[in-house]
């Protein structure tokens, strides 16, 4: 049977809780097997056997606090999961920073799923994990809206078409949830007709790529706002516009160490989205 694996963060948040229902949502949607991911936020440190028994047992209290609170926010997690009647999961937890834990755990998983940031809530934290885990797992990243206007997730998508590598990795990425969805409308903004482009017909080649894995297409051109030419908005607007659950679209721009760099339409999506968004770099 094949099961693609889904990996959610899970972290002390008060947008946890949402977070971790549309990832069940989806999960039960597409028979996916369902990872909670919880980080300690420190590595296991390697000096406990040469650190003074005092300092020792203050670390040691200090971690089984910290443990005990992960505990406490995967059992929310396993908590939600049973009443969305999830057939599969599990609890992972991981000694490190929650963006290399992710990706730690997204080289095992075909889909990771994380907050939009919330300035306001310390606990988010880091404060560009979205941005960080779509440059560096290599995986499709699902970002989940602080603010959800959607009762359903996937059943009405948006996908973003720009003929670009990024954008084509994000449609195969989302290929099991496109499979379930009731509506898909392939969107072009802007296209390049030509040779290295979109082709004489833009959008016409994806659209049978899709047909051929079973996910009806309709393919729609739109045109961003000449006085602002912003096609991330131009993007959340088809979206409100379509009654959209879900907009899939590549993501752009680069890492340098540990500095995320990105894209303006990426930017902007990931800034002002209202509905989920997946990902892929």
């Amino acid at each position: 049977m094949d099961r693609p694996t889904f990996a959610v963060h899970i972290n002390s948040s008060r947008h946890m809780r949402n977070r971790a229902r549309i990832a069940a949502q989806i999960a039960v949607s597409c028979g996916a097997h369902l990872v909670g991911v919880a980080s300690t936020m420190l590595p296991e440190s390697p000096y406990m056997n040469s650190i003074g028994s005092e300092a020792a047992t203050l670390l040691a209290d200090y971690l089984g606090r910290v443990r005990q609170k992960v505990d406490a926010d995967l059992a929310v997690f396993e908590e939600i999961v049973q009443a969305a009647d999830v057939c599969s999961c599990e609890k992972r937890v991981l000694d490190d920073e929650a963006g290399i834990a992710l990706c730690l755990q997204g080289r095992y998983s075909d889909l990771l799923i994380v907050g939009q940031v919330d300035a306001d809530e310390p606990l988010d934290m880091p404060d560009n994990l979205p941005e960080y885990a779509l440059m560096n797992a290599g995986r499709p990243v699902l970002v989940c809206p602080l603010i959800i206007r959607q009762d359903s997730i996937g059943k009405r998508c948006l996908v973003a078409w720009d003929g670009s590598l990024e954008a084509a990795r994000a449609i195969t990425g989302a290929l099991p949830i496109l499979q379930g969805a009731a509506n898909v409308l392939l969107c072009v903004v802007d296209p390049e007709i030509g040779r290295g482009a979109h082709g004489q017909e833009p959008g016409a080649d994806m659209a049978l790529y899709l047909a051929r894995h079973d996910v009806r297409t309709e393919v729609m051109r739109v045109s961003a706002d000449p006085h602002h030419a912003d096609i991330g908005d131009a993007l959340l607007t088809e979206a409100s516009r379509c009654d959209a659950d879900l907009l899939i679209m590549g993501g752009y721009g680069h890492s340098r160490l540990r500095e995320v760099v990105l894209g303006g339409v990426t930017a902007t999506v990931l800034r002002s989205m209202d509905l989920p968004v997946l990902m892929s770099h």
